[in-house]
């Protein structure tokens, strides 16, 4: 397996120190926007599900397993921002998505030095919008039967202990190819050369994708993850998957 987990991490942080770069900084304002707006709207709505759902679970468990209260506390937890830090970002990336790609291309340029054919300006970001939002849906059709086969795995009995771990792998697999998804787009490739990409070079795509999944549940921090993650998508792309 090629790569390197914590390198592929690594390239999230160098995202996120690169969106003050003034060359970028025109270009994250737009999904730093439609991410607080967001993530803002619906954090209260997903703490509330949260409370919901576990003093009704906590409700049907007989007084004698009492003790294993604090087993479930962050099983469930963990569970639920997974599930929710990736439904959310979704839902953010489907708006900003022809501006996540310029901000792809602007950071690619940065990166290299070298001009990238793609949108050029914020008029064809907005152009591209249309055909940016069906990407973003073939990404999410994708995932929901992934998604639906660890949903059934958490209502298991016993194998469900197993179901913070399986959302976190999904996450960190959907999340890099989400992100590196931009900066192949913008230079024609298919969904399915993202994904032979994001394979080939799997332990560092995991270690990428796995941060901005841990990123995206952690409130407050979700308002900035999804700029950092395009730029830190960007790095992977240069660096390891374009061979």
């Amino acid at each position: 397996m090629k790569g390197n987990i914590a390198h592929g991490a690594g390239y999230l942080t160098q995202g996120a120190r690169m969106l003050s770069h003034p060359s970028l900084r025109l270009f994250v304002i737009i999904p730093l926007a439609v991410n607080i707006l967001i993530f803002g709207s619906l954090i209260g709505l997903g703490f509330s599900y949260l409370s919901g759902l576990m003093d009704s679970l906590l409700a049907s468990i007989p007084g004698w397993l009492e003790f294993i209260e604090w087993i479930i506390w962050p099983l469930i937890g963990i569970t639920v921002s997974l599930i929710t830090g990736y439904l959310f970002t979704a839902v953010a990336l489907i708006i900003a998505s022809p501006f996540n790609a310029l901000l792809a291309e602007k950071a690619e340029e940065l990166i290299t030095g070298q001009p990238v054919d793609a949108l050029e300006g914020l008029g064809a970001a907005l152009l591209a919008m249309p055909r940016s939002i069906l990407r973003e849906l073939s990404k999410l059709l994708y995932y929901v039967p992934m998604a639906l086969f660890v949903l059934v795995v958490s209502f298991i009995p016993g194998i469900n202990a197993v179901a913070p771990v399986l959302w976190l792998l999904l996450g960190a697999w959907m999340m890099s190819i989400q992100f590196v998804d931009y900066p192949m787009d913008n230079h024609q490739l298919s969904f399915a050369d993202v994904k032979e990409a994001v394979r080939s070079r799997r332990l560092s795509s995991m270690g990428f994708g796995g941060l901005v999944a841990l990123c995206t549940g952690i409130p407050i921090v979700n308002f900035f993850v999804v700029p950092a993650a395009v730029v830190g998508a960007t790095l992977l792309w240069c660096e390891e998957l374009n061979q």
